[in-house]
């Protein structure tokens, strides 16, 4: 998926493949005042496991942590990777909620583990994809040294209830399992003003990932962190040293001033207006074309999960839609589940209805005679 996104996302007319929205400039981001500061900034290294203040920042969001439960990385992605790496050795069992983002998936298999897979469902009379428990109590074993979760849910929109954590959380205590959550996500709910609740403070084996990618709309900062329990976030520090070393001092002062609490809200909030806009575009999009296309709603995130009925593999999809239409979305087999799309609606209100429409042409067209299976 990656590879894909970053081959063709800005060589096509129209990009919903993105997961996060429209990114903010620096000049949107910093106050008239912080300019002079950030280009007196002397472009040295920043302290490897990340400047003080932001670490304290990070911190602040996750209550009862310190700055010693955090380590500042070159976004969420080496965050999973660090974990993973420090977690997982040959021969163990790693559990994982699917659909999700392969990242983990790919590198706890590298590290020598099985991956045995716990897959979400979807409930409508709930309006989301669910876990459902039981399957968990009977996958997770003694052999079980992870548990991955990424809350909210890439690629469904999908939240956990703070009951279902706090099952989640018992499960992994009873085996002496960690459990690895990526909350990159959180802070761009939908409904209310209110951030989904977050795995943290539910166990002692715990890590959560984050960073500015998604809900913040600051993905060029590549600028995530890991919080946990502090002797773990001392060995993360040690391998951090192997990979990036340090994160970029520019976006580790760029990172700081966003997570003020007063310009947190406003970044959070304008994600939210963006999504709550885009959201009833494509909804009624999706509601125009009756049964042959079904979805639930999304309830944080800027992508949209959707299943279709037609008679044609995902990534072949895919690549017809970009080469015909001029439009990127991402394939369902990318995770695992052919015969889905991830519609990304965070970007251009007029770009996203253009592009829906040209979607919706592609499959009238595969639903012709004329369109066969090219």
């Amino acid at each position: 998926m990656e590879r894909m996104q970053s081959t063709w996302e800005h060589r096509v007319e129209i990009n919903l493949s993105e997961s996060g929205v429209v990114p903010l400039s620096v000049r949107e981001l910093v106050d008239d005042g912080d300019v002079d500061a950030l280009l007196g900034e002397p472009l040295a290294y920043v302290q490897s496991n990340g400047s003080e203040a932001l670490r304290l920042a990070v911190a602040a969001l996750h209550p009862g942590a310190g700055e010693d439960h955090v380590e500042i990385t070159t976004g969420c992605a080496e965050a999973n990777y660090l974990a993973a790496w420090q977690l997982v050795e040959p021969g163990d069992e790693v559990v994982m909620t699917l659909p999700n983002y392969m990242q983990t998936w790919g590198l706890a298999r590298a590290f020598g583990a099985e991956v045995k897979p716990w897959r979400l469902r979807p409930d409508e009379a709930a309006g989301r994809w669910r876990p459902d428990l039981d399957e968990l109590r009977r996958l997770v074993r003694p052999r079980t040294r992870l548990i991955l979760l990424c809350h909210p849910n890439n690629p469904t929109g999908s939240c956990l209830t703070a009951a279902e954590l706090d099952e989640i959380a018992a499960v992994a205590a009873l085996h002496g399992a960690w459990i690895l959550c990526d909350e990159v996500y959180r802070g761009a709910e939908l409904a209310g003003g209110e951030e989904s609740p977050s795995m943290w403070g539910r166990g002692e084996r715990v890590l959560v990932t984050g960073g500015l990618s998604k809900a913040y709309g600051l993905p060029g900062l590549r600028l995530g962190w890991i919080v946990g329990p502090p002797p773990q976030i001392a060995e993360l520090w040690s391998r951090h040293d192997y990979t990036t070393i340090a994160p970029a001092t520019l976006s580790d002062r760029l990172a700081t001033l966003a997570l003020e609490p007063a310009r947190r809200r406003r970044l959070l909030e304008r994600t939210r207006s963006i999504l709550r806009r885009n959201l009833g575009v494509i909804t009624s999009w999706l509601d125009a074309l009756g049964d042959r296309l079904t979805y639930l709603p999304p309830q944080a995130g800027a992508m949209l999960y959707l299943r279709y009925r037609h008679a044609v593999n995902s990534t072949v999809l895919v690549e017809r839609l970009r080469r015909d239409r001029g439009v990127l979305v991402v394939p369902g087999d990318h995770y695992g589940m052919d015969g889905h799309l991830r519609i990304g609606y965070g970007y251009g209100t007029e770009k996203l209805r253009d592009g829906l429409a040209r979607i919706g042409e592609e499959l009238a067209d595969i639903r012709s005679p004329e369109g066969g299976m090219r």
